[in-house]
């Protein structure tokens, strides 16, 4: 694996980690709420997972069943909080 793609995925998950934080701690005074706040904050965390183990785990070479697998138990993990929030706001 690049050592400079390494570092350019580092700075990704740190500028997302940032705007998650923006998005919780200044998410009214921005008109980020609500179910835009959640959907937003769930698509930064699946990209930010994509990434961890694609490239930090060294899968993104890899067959595909163990690739999909990950990402695969990422996005129904994902979902499941989705259907969760959705219920709960009924």
């Amino acid at each position: 694996m690049n050592t400079r793609h390494l570092n350019t995925v580092w700075v990704v998950l740190l500028l997302a980690t940032l705007a998650t934080f923006a998005i919780g701690e200044a998410g009214d005074t921005l008109g980020i709420t609500g179910p835009v706040a959640m959907l937003l904050l769930l698509a930064i965390s699946i990209v930010k997972g994509r990434l961890v183990v694609l490239d930090f785990m060294g899968l993104r070479g890899v067959k595909f069943f163990w690739r999909s697998l990950l990402v695969g138990w990422l996005l129904l993990v994902s979902a499941l909080i989705a259907v969760a929030y959705w219920i709960a706001l009924k």
